[in-house]
C-alpha cells in the first residue's frame, strides 16, 4: 500500500479520515494524497458573464489556504502528503486522480444520509464508492489509533464476488487482520437450506483455490445481518463487495454495499465488483 486518497471537505468526518489514512500512511510509508474539491463548475470557469477569472483565482487561493491551515495536524508529522484543489465537483474526478496516483485505497469520512435525501441524491461516500474501481474506506467516527485485528466480510458466494473477496483478502493481510466470512440467509425467495448453502460454500472455495471457513448468519434481510453479524463478532471493521449501480438501476435495484456503508457505525471497506 504505496499511496491514500483522503478527500476532504474541512468537515470534522473528513478529519477523522485524514486521521486514519495518516496512521496507515506511517506503518505503510504510504503518500497521502488530500483532494479538496470546489463547488465552481464548468459554466462559472468558462463563462464570460458574470464571474471574472480573478474571483477563480481568489477562490482557488482562498482554498489553498484553508486546506493548508487544515493539514496543520500533528499526526501528518513524518507524513509525505500531496495537496490537491480541483475546480469543480464531480465525483468522478477521484476516481480519476485514484488511477493517475496509482492508488491502492480512497479514505472518506462519512455522516450517512437518511430518508428522502439517501433516496433522491445520497451521501457523498454514495458516490464515491459507486465510482471508484479501488477500495474505499468509510469512517463515521475519530479513531487515533487504526489498527483493525478482525474484518468481516459479506459474501454472496456468487462467482462475481471471487474478485472482492481477493481484494478484500488483500487489505486483511495488509493490515496482519483476521478476515471473516459471512453468508446472510434471508427468508423469502431468497432462502437457502444448509445443504445449498454448504455446496454454495464448497463451489465458491473451489473457484479461489483453497478452502474457506464461511459463517451462515440469519436474518430479515442482508444489511441488518451483516451489520448484526459485525456486532456480535466484535469486527473492527466491515468489508462489502458493492455493484456500483448508477441511474434508474441504482434507483430502483439500490446497492447493500452502499447501503452498509452509509448506515454503519464501524469502519467500511468496500470493493467494486
Amino acid at each position: 500500500m504505496k499511496n491514500i486518497i483522503v478527500p476532504i471537505d474541512f468537515s470534522n468526518t473528513s478529519a477523522y479520515a485524514l486521521e486514519v489514512a495518516a496512521s496507515i500512511a506511517k506503518e505503510k510509508s504510504a503518500t497521502l494524497y488530500v483532494l479538496h474539491m470546489l463547488e465552481l463548475n464548468r459554466a462559472m470557469l468558462t463563462s464570460t458573464e458574470g464571474f471574472h477569472p480573478e474571483q477563480t483565482v481568489f477562490l482557488i487561493k482562498l482554498a489553498e489556504k484553508h486546506l493548508n491551515e487544515f493539514l496543520d495536524k500533528p499526526y501528518l508529522k513524518d507524513v509525505k502528503v500531496v495537496p490537491i484543489i480541483k475546480h469543480y465537483k464531480v465525483f468522478a474526478e477521484i476516481a480519476n486522480v485514484a488511477k493517475e496516483k496509482d492508488a491502492d485505497l480512497i479514505v472518506m469520512g462519512s455522516e450517512g444520509a437518511d430518508g428522502l435525501k439517501e433516496m433522491f441524491v445520497g451521501s457523498n461516500t454514495e458516490k464515491v464508492v459507486r465510482n471508484s474501481d479501488i477500495p474505499v474506506l468509510v469512517i463515521k467516527s475519530r479513531i487515533s489509533d487504526f489498527s483493525p485485528r478482525e474484518i468481516v466480510f459479506a459474501c454472496d458466494l456468487k462467482n462475481e464476488n471471487i474478485h472482492a473477496f481477493q481484494r478484500a483478502k488483500a487489505i486483511a493481510d495488509a493490515f496482519s487482520a483476521e478476515l471473516k466470512l459471512v453468508y446472510v440467509n434471508t427468508p423469502g425467495d431468497d432462502f437457502l437450506s444448509t445443504a445449498e448453502i454448504q455446496e454454495k460454500i464448497r463451489s465458491f472455495s473451489e473457484l479461489v483455490g483453497f478452502d474457506l471457513l464461511i459463517a451462515i448468519y440469519n436474518d430479515y434481510n442482508v444489511e441488518r445481518g451483516v451489520l448484526n453479524f459485525g456486532i456480535e463478532t466484535g469486527a473492527d471493521m466491515i468489508g462489502v463487495p458493492t455493484h456500483g449501480r448508477k441511474g434508474l438501476s441504482h434507483f430502483f435495484m439500490g446497492s447493500i454495499g452502499e447501503d452498509i456503508a452509509n448506515h454503519a457505525s464501524k469502519p467500511v471497506v468496500t470493493f467494486k465488483i
